[in-house]
């Protein structure tokens, strides 16, 4: 009875935390732009030598410290800011998906997973596919497709079958394709 009462303790503590640093971190989400310092500077002047604001020095050197992966001082070619890896390759892959159900989708660890699709012409086979983008470049090698397939037998039952090589290679192909195409038409 007592090891029980101190494990619910333990855990009403954790939650306590928990809900405490995501009220603290909630606190913090919205900052006025507009906001005057003490001193009549804008909060969001982060421009011009002078400025008391953004002219002080870090304690970890003059980068500071980059955390998730950026430094915002080097070129990241079609990285957004919002996932982790190349967003033409993001998006090329779920426009070269898109006729088949999603069961997940993760940006920041750039995997695209399909829900099995049957073909209207062909219902006693299925296909799941499985996106892999590898980095925030637009190349050739940051992207891996793989490819499932099963056939139906006459009792119902799904049981895998092969997959043609070539099959995977123009899946990929083509997301590299449209991730040009996309990367193209954001130039011009």
């Amino acid at each position: 009875m007592q090891m029980r009462l101190a494990r619910v303790a333990a855990d009403l503590r954790k939650t306590f935390v928990v809900a405490a640093v995501a009220m603290a971190l909630g606190a913090c989400a919205y900052a006025d732009p507009n906001t005057q310092y003490p001193d009549g500077n804008a909060k969001n002047n982060r421009v011009g030598a002078g400025n008391a604001y953004t002219d002080r020095g870090s304690i970890f050197g003059p980068g500071g410290i980059a955390f998730l992966g950026g430094d915002e001082n080097l070129p990241q070619e079609g990285g957004g800011g919002g996932i982790g890896v190349n967003s033409f390759l993001w998006r090329a892959s779920l426009d070269t998906i898109s006729f088949m159900p999603l069961n997940s989708a993760d940006p920041f660890g750039g995997v695209i997973i399909t829900d099995w699709y049957s073909p209207p012409e062909t219902q006693e086979e299925r296909f799941k596919v499985t996106v892999y983008i590898l980095g925030r470049d637009l190349r050739a090698d940051g992207i891996r497709a793989a490819v499932f397939r099963q056939r139906q037998d006459f009792g119902g039952a799904w049981i895998d079958a092969s997959v043609e090589q070539r099959t995977t290679v123009d899946l990929e192909n083509a997301i590299l394709t449209r991730a040009r195409q996309l990367r193209i038409a954001g130039l011009q």
